[in-house]
């Protein structure tokens, strides 16, 4: 029987060996270029997902709001924080937000006064969307901004205003005169004793502010006619066992028999803090700065 020439045997052995080598290089190859490639796109996703948060970070109260104080006709010097307006340009008229802290953060530290309601208006989209002043004074300890008593179930505008609030107006008329406030834009609110506050402040003043936002305080439903054209907005808790929702009650139908289209928001369940929801809702900041006053 004749033999196979080994020389064509090896020569198609070494031929499949040779196909089946590339064949597994081009394999070798495909997985290193695919394994590269989603590396590189994940290093990418990566990179843009660390940043996000970068980006997203709040910046700490404490050194976004600037420590101020403000030294007025007597002589007591009125702490407050202020916020600028983003991308502030001179001879530009910006709107001023006056908020009014409750009874829990008096004192002289300046700080305490960021803990409610100041983080809603420096979110940076909040901040974009309406570039404005927010001021923020700390009412010193034993002081009201109304000297009103909490306890009772009405009150009456005092006479003179209390001293927190003298320097409070004499600042924003400073800051109209110098700092660029457009006097046709200043919106004030506040919680609590700072509630109270909005409403004294309105029947003190009228035709200073653009609009109010009292929350979960109370004022002297006599003095609604002074008022009457303003924008209002107020907001109670129904629960609340601090301040009694009637407080807010009265003054809006106050306002309703004199013809006012005030709004009025209570929350069937909240109790004293009412002012979180409200804050937190951007409707109201919508609301807010629509509102202008009339040219004098």
């Amino acid at each position: 029987m004749p033999m196979k020439s080994p020389g064509k045997s090896n020569a198609r052995i070494s031929l499949g060996a040779c196909a089946r080598g590339h064949a597994q290089d081009y394999a070798r190859a495909l997985r290193l270029l695919l394994g590269g490639l989603a590396l590189a796109i994940a290093s990418n996703f990566n990179l843009v997902r660390a940043q996000e948060p970068a980006e997203a970070k709040p910046v700490e109260l404490t050194k976004l709001y600037e420590p101020r104080e403000y030294v007025g006709k007597s002589g007591e010097p009125l702490k407050y924080r202020l916020i600028k307006p983003v991308d502030y340009k001179f001879g530009k008229k910006y709107p001023l937000v006056l908020f009014l802290h409750g009874a829990g953060e008096r004192g002289d530290d300046n700080a305490a006064t960021l803990r409610h309601a100041a983080k809603d208006f420096s979110y940076p989209q909040t901040r974009s969307k309406y570039p404005a002043y927010v001021v923020i004074p700390q009412c010193p300890t034993g002081k009201k901004w109304s000297e009103v008593d909490w306890s009772k179930d009405s009150s009456e505008l005092p006479e003179e205003p209390s001293d927190p609030m003298k320097s409070i107006k004499e600042l924003i008329d400073d800051m109209v005169e110098n700092a660029g406030v457009d006097p046709n834009r200043i919106y004030i609110t506040g919680l609590s004793m700072g509630g109270y506050g909005t409403w004294d402040a309105i029947a003190r003043y009228p035709g200073f502010f653009a609009a109010a936002a009292p929350i979960c305080g109370g004022g002297d439903p006599k003095t609604v006619e002074k008022f009457k054209s303003l924008p209002i907005w107020c907001f109670h808790g129904a629960k609340d066992p601090v301040v009694k929702a009637t407080r807010s009650r009265e003054m809006i139908d106050a306002l309703q028999k004199v013809g006012s289209n005030a709004k009025y928001t209570e929350y069937p369940e909240a109790q004293h803090d009412s002012w979180t929801q409200t804050y937190s809702n951007p409707e109201l900041f919508d609301w807010m700065f629509a509102q202008r006053r009339e040219s004098k």
